[in-house]
């Protein structure tokens, strides 16, 4: 008998064979389920012909505590986010997001507000907004719900002392902090904004794209190594 029914966004999938599919799920209440899903991808599967990334679906599943994959046998599928398909900048920021989640949080632990704040997202992002501001928003909560949230207010340090230590924990003063990253007066009103719940995509769009930026090198001293998708993200691009 089943003994997980989940609503779930899919963070990563692999081709098990020509019929059969593994993926990586962010449920809503059983957090990161890792699942096989044999027969997935056959016209007549209850996997409404297979799981793909960054869709939401109902997932069913088999699980047992000893198994690094837990057995999948249903997947219905709710929504297809298109615009992170159709639009490069869309799909990278989409991406990032998945990676972020598939490394900061351990298996099958729940986190219903960060799962809120990335269905939120995408849908922002699906309804035209700009994704760098949405991005921000859902950075600051993942590094908020897994314990990671640096200092983001800068009170009573002078602007242009104004430096971001990662092992120090946020922002500080350069001046006792030499080796800390130095960054811009404006860099630290949006994280400033986005810490209060205000709306960063009110900010000046290169202001926001400093902050992503910054959070990044800090999420990959957390991590330590690089976060390819996270990276390929906020590489500098003209902007229509």
């Amino acid at each position: 008998m089943p003994n997980l029914i989940d609503e779930a966004l899919c963070i990563r999938q692999w081709d098990w064979s020509e019929t059969s599919q593994t993926v990586s799920l962010f449920c809503r209440t059983h957090g990161i389920v890792r699942g096989l899903a044999k027969g997935a991808r056959r016209e007549r599967s209850s996997f409404s012909g297979g799981i793909d990334l960054l869709a939401r679906g109902e997932i069913v599943a088999v699980t047992k505590p000893d198994r690094e994959l837990q057995t999948l046998t249903q997947w219905t599928l709710l929504q297809i986010f298109r615009r992170p398909h159709d639009e490069l900048e869309a799909n990278l920021f989409a991406l990032a997001m998945s990676e972020l989640v598939h490394r900061f949080l351990p298996p099958e632990l729940p986190h219903e507000g960060l799962y809120d704040a990335f269905l939120s997202s995408l849908n922002a992002i699906e309804d035209g907004e700009r994704p760098a501001p949405e991005f921000l928003r859902f950075f600051v909560q993942l590094m908020r719900e897994t314990g990671h949230e640096p200092r983001m207010i800068a009170d009573g340090i002078p602007p242009t002392q104004l430096a971001f230590d990662a092992s120090a924990g946020g922002i500080v003063d350069i001046a006792q902090h030499p080796a800390a990253w130095r960054m811009r007066p404006e860099t630290a009103t949006v994280l400033a904004l986005v810490a209060r719940g205000e709306p960063p995509e009110l900010c000046d769009p290169d202001a926001v794209d400093r902050a992503n930026r910054l959070l990044a090198a800090y999420a990959r001293v957390l991590v330590g190594s690089d976060l390819t998708t996270l990276r390929l993200a906020l590489e500098p691009r003209r902007r229509k």
